[in-house]
């Protein structure tokens, strides 16, 4: 990307290592960043950025803020990154002449320490711009783990931290992030929201989607030799990034960003019908002629698609986990979830006996794991449950809404 290639001279020579990391994209970075402009063209103005476990020698972050370093107005710029030894994917690392051609490499600590990268509104090589030509850069005295004192200490220093974190440590580093009150904006797996360490951020406001939700794909490079499934490589390839000489590339479609930094996407009102119009003209055969059922053992209604919300209901309604992409505070209220730990459910029903789609029978307790419907009589080629003399039918995994002007 041309971008990316313009201000990236001084590593331009680093050879690619392989490791497990999914390297995000230039695009996905823009874009998301773009969005935070465009509702505040100030967002990053006189702020100093934190990277960490982002290492400018590989990744994206790093060079894309490097590059935008004046254009943003930013005070100063921090990437930290993870020692070769202390990460599982470290057996295959190699120093880059980045760092090998530096007086101040060390051949022990590049694989036993992290590194510390900064840039400051300073012209080191005199060229008459701030960008990633002037990083200066040392090692750190630890490994590089978010989770210690010296870079904790840096997330202290920060006003905004950027970075797209391993997804087995999202909820640690969330907490890490929330614990400092600071604003953020990661990439995670979709599935986070069902998180119980997570969903409480969300009901209250102090985390929401970003704007690239989960109707925008997104790429991640990977190393060469890394499996990959060859569908997500063809969808990525389709996108535009086809394998190259350092990267294979894959297809995240459950992947977006968390963020806590406003965007316009976040107050833009759904578009709704009413009850009535969508039971008589919605496009979808479930409320079609059908309408909306109520729920067995929580109190609201199920309405299966977002845009199938009706927009006169005044009382709770379960709707997918994607509504959480198009959610407008300041049109809608988040009252709770339907997972069994958040204890929203009006009734837990005793063992059930399911009955799988080819007929065959379990005694199982799933029905409290959701939201359940009854039903007049089984449904053919379908999972159901039998509770007493009772059919039942569960939904996904619900997010509980009502709407703000009823609240």
């Amino acid at each position: 990307m041309t971008t990316e290639a313009a201000g990236n001279s001084s590593l331009g020579a680093a050879r690619s290592a392989k490791n497990d990391e999914f390297y995000t994209q230039w695009g996905d970075i823009q874009r998301e960043m773009n969005a935070y402009l465009e509702y505040d063209p100030d967002v990053f103005r006189d702020k100093v950025i934190l990277l960490p476990c982002d290492d400018p020698e590989w990744s994206n972050f790093s060079k894309f803020f490097a590059l935008h370093f004046m254009g943003y107005g930013l005070k100063k710029l921090i990437s930290t990154s993870y020692a070769p030894d202390s990460n599982p994917a470290g057996a295959n690392y190699a120093p880059t002449l980045f760092e090998v051609d530096d007086p101040k490499y060390d051949s022990t600590k590049t694989r036993v320490n992290g590194k510390k990268f900064v840039l400051e509104s300073k012209d080191i090589n005199g060229d008459g711009v701030v960008n990633i030509d002037d990083l200066q850069w040392e090692y750190l005295q630890g490994d590089g783990d978010f989770r210690s004192a010296e870079v904790t200490a840096l997330r202290d220093e920060a006003d905004i931290i950027i970075t797209n974190p391993p997804f087995s440590l999202f909820r640690t580093f969330v907490a890490w992030l929330v614990e400092a009150d600071k604003k953020f904006s990661i990439i995670g797996n979709g599935n986070a929201v069902t998180y119980k360490e997570i969903f409480p951020l969300i009901q209250t406001n102090l985390l929401w989607k970003g704007a690239t939700g989960n109707a925008t794909d997104m790429v991640f490079g990977v190393p060469k030799g890394a499996p990959v499934k060859e569908s997500d490589r063809l969808k990525a390839e389709r996108l535009g990034y086809p394998s190259d000489d350092d990267y294979d590339y894959t297809r995240l479609g459950n992947s977006n960003w968390f963020t806590n930094l406003d965007h316009g996407r976040r107050h833009e009102p759904l578009q709704l019908m009413t009850m009535a119009d969508n039971t008589k003209y919605s496009k979808h055969k479930e409320i079609k002629g059908v309408g909306y059922e109520k729920y067995d053992n929580f109190d609201a209604i199920e309405v299966p698609y977002t845009d199938g919300i009706p927009s006169d209901y005044d009382r709770v309604m379960g709707v997918p986990k994607s509504f959480l992409d198009k959610f407008n505070p300041d049109q809608f209220e988040i009252v709770g979830t339907s997972q069994r730990w958040f204890g929203a459910a009006t009734k837990i029903y005793p063992k059930q006996t399911q009955v799988s789609a080819s007929g065959a029978q379990s005694a199982v307790t799933k029905l409290n794991d959701q939201p359940a419907l009854k039903v007049d009589q089984p449904p053919a080629g379908k999972t159901y449950y039998i509770v007493g003399d009772d059919d039942f039918v569960a939904t996904y995994a619900r997010i509980l809404i009502r709407r703000k002007d009823v609240s």
